[in-house]
């Protein structure tokens, strides 16, 4: 009888002390971010992401989900409070903080993307090769971009010309420095500032890829939108999902390969196609609104391209190997654009948009050409 209670309370220690390591295992992620729950983002990749984690951790990893910078602090001091362990999990604007990620501004030079699926798999695989010094920081999940970039403006862009004087919003400094050589005034707003922006008439316009337009509502703000002739999109800006290394480096093996095989290429695709998506829903709202949506002609487009080309010398004039560094991502686009060519996904419209989903037009009836 001794031995039997003897026996039972030592199976109890044992279980209470199974239990006891189980729960030291579980992990709770605080996902924060600056755009609000509904746009894609957080919607389509972050809330998918972490469900994914949750479910293929068997619930030990559990994700919280902070929009609109709940947990505090400002959009560019995202990147640091994943470093510092203010937050467990970020995704951030790169061009938020001017200089930290010069690497990473390859992707953001003028006329160089060409759609968000292509662009954010290129971008990912270039990362990989060239730039994780600049995210030693944090363990990194993913990289990508958004898709082709294009003015939204009260007044119509038609021509270079029509630029001149206009105070545009830019995400980033390659961005601002090209709105300076196109003859606009650079306005440097993160992207939840610009629909306050756009109504108090602090901005003229904004550079914004359609998918940005959604949860801003700028197509009810503006009703005049222009892109680009060609293959590539006047411009993108560059992403990244970071965790905090202390975090990541705290979990047991068997939950480290859970967060790897839910980042990297996998993550970077997804976040492209969901952009991708959500481009083409913006542009049809614009269209379904009757908004003016310009695309320059192949004249007008090359102007663009010819005073553009000054933000890329500029930009490789600065030396540290920065040629080579365009060169790769030039080459690594291509290859992505190909590949997904081939399997029918990707494409780009001319007017900035995407062609794969939600019903948009290569060449969008209505659309203005420019003189």
């Amino acid at each position: 009888m001794l031995k039997t209670i003897a026996g039972m309370v030592a199976a109890g220690v044992l279980v209470l002390a199974a239990t006891g390591y189980a729960a030291a295992q579980d992990v709770t992620l605080r996902v924060h971010q600056m755009l609000p729950p509904q746009s894609t983002i957080p919607h389509d990749v972050l809330e998918p992401w972490g469900k994914a984690v949750e479910e293929q951790s068997g619930g030990r990893i559990k994700v919280e989900h902070y929009p609109s910078m709940q947990l505090g602090g400002t959009p560019p001091e995202l990147f640091d409070q994943a470093r510092d362990g203010v937050v467990d999990v970020i995704w951030t604007v790169l061009g938020y903080t001017p200089g930290r990620f010069p690497k990473a501004e390859a992707f953001e030079l003028p006329f160089i993307m060409t759609d968000a699926v292509s662009t954010s798999q290129a971008f990912q695989a270039f990362v990989e090769k060239n730039d994780m010094d600049e995210f030693s920081e944090v363990h990194l999940l993913a990289v990508h971009t958004h898709g082709p970039g294009l003015f939204h403006t009260k007044e119509p862009v038609q021509k270079l010309e029509d630029l001149k004087g206009m105070k545009i919003r830019g995400g980033s400094r390659v961005i601002n420095d090209l709105l300076t050589k196109l003859g606009a005034t650079p306005v440097g707003l993160p992207v939840p500032a610009v629909a306050e922006a756009l109504s108090k008439g602090v901005i003229d316009g904004t550079t914004i890829p359609w998918e940005v337009t959604l949860p801003l509502r700028v197509a009810e703000l503006v009703h005049n939108h222009t892109g680009f002739s060609g293959d590539n999109g006047l411009y993108t800006q560059t992403f990244a999902i970071a965790m905090n290394k202390d975090v990541y480096d705290g979990l047991p093996d068997d939950l480290k390969k859970v967060i790897d095989d839910n980042s990297g290429m996998k993550l970077a695709k997804m976040a492209g196609e969901a952009m991708a998506k959500q481009d083409a829903v913006g542009l049809k709202k614009a269209k379904d609104a009757g908004n003016n949506i310009i695309t320059l002609d192949e004249a007008q487009t090359q102007r663009f391209k010819d005073v553009s080309q000054g933000v890329i010398d500029d930009w490789v004039a600065q030396g540290d190997g920065r040629q080579a560094l365009l060169d790769d991502a030039k080459a690594l686009i291509a290859k992505y654009t190909a590949e997904n060519a081939g399997a029918g996904a990707g494409g780009m419209a001319k007017d900035g948009g995407t062609a794969k989903d939600g019903g948009a037009e290569a060449a969008p009836a209505g659309s203005a050409k420019s003189q």
